[in-house]
């Protein structure tokens, strides 16, 4: 349940800016942050020194960070998306694009604001994309707002400047806190910029690969980054449950596919009465003289 709006959002027509931070780099999570506030107080928004995060020093972001969030006339938001969920998006049978899971990120926390009683009348935003379609797109999925989408918009309106500073030191102070799930010896954070180009993160990654288990979960493994760091990965092979046409004309009901360290190779389920007949069924389930029981 989202947490209730101040009472000036609920009472006065607001305006809010949505700007990510962390699209780019091959590691870490990607942050979309929200700040909106009413709309007669956008002239003061102006005097507040909020800027482009990329344009300011660690020190100057957190600053302003910390003054937004005791500012009484200012609400925000924000949307961390996991490297995890990132990879596993991109990598799905049916994929999802960056630029759709950043639209998705963004009109989440639309939703989420309006949710909580904001009175939302504008909506600023750094485009993904083409910026009129995008425009079209939030406008059909949230009819009554006015958007502007625009490029470079944290350089152009003050409360997209101050959206990019709520992500930017979200992000930032999540990868500082970040505690590792694996247990390997010799971890660190000593990652560089995260960027793929920075020899320092090339060298992190190369220090943290597995030939069986991949990356550590900091690490986005869809990136095509990560591909060279695996040509002497062990290969996989899988049994999978998908009939193919030529397996079933010669009477054969298995086939294998190998997966590769970065990759999936999706499957279909078999038909109802192949699994509860176990014909065909895995070796595995075969030895172990294993049925499938649907009833107790």
């Amino acid at each position: 349940m989202a947490a209730a709006a101040p009472e000036w959002a609920t009472k006065e027509p607001c305006l809010m800016g949505i700007d990510e931070a962390g699209r780019g780099p091959v590691l870490g999570p990607m942050v979309y942050g929200c700040m909106y506030c009413a709309r007669s107080y956008n002239n003061t928004l102006a005097t507040l020194k909020f800027a482009d995060s990329k344009t300011l020093k660690e020190e100057q972001r957190e600053e302003l960070f910390e003054s937004l969030k005791v500012n009484s006339c200012i609400g925000w938001e924000v949307d961390v998306i996991c490297p995890k969920d990132l990879s596993a998006k991109m990598l799905k049978k049916s994929k999802v694009n960056l630029n759709e899971i950043s639209h998705n990120s963004a009109m989440g926390l639309v939703r989420k604001v309006l949710d909580m009683g904001v009175l939302l009348a504008e909506v600023y935003i750094d485009t993904v994309g083409d910026p009129e379609k995008y425009r079209i797109k939030l406008a059909e999925k949230f009819p009554g707002i006015k958007f502007v989408v625009a490029k470079k918009a944290d350089s152009l309106y003050p409360v997209v400047s101050g959206a990019s500073i709520v992500a930017k030191v979200t992000r930032d102070r999540a990868l500082r806190n970040w505690v590792f799930d694996e247990t390997a010896l010799n971890m660190h954070m000593k990652t560089g910029s995260g960027y793929p180009g920075d020899p320092d993160t090339k060298q992190w990654l190369e220090d943290h690969k597995h030939p069986v288990f991949g990356f550590p979960t900091l690490v986005r493994f869809s990136w095509g980054t990560c591909t060279p760091f695996f040509k002497d990965a062990v290969e996989v092979t899988w049994e999978t449950d998908e009939l193919d046409e030529d397996a079933t004309n010669s009477g054969t009901a298995k086939r294998q596919v190998k997966l590769s360290s970065l990759g999936f190779t999706g499957f279909k389920r078999k038909t109802e009465e192949i699994e509860s007949s176990g014909k065909g069924r895995c070796k595995f389930f075969q030895a172990r003289k294993l049925e499938l029981v649907r009833k107790f």
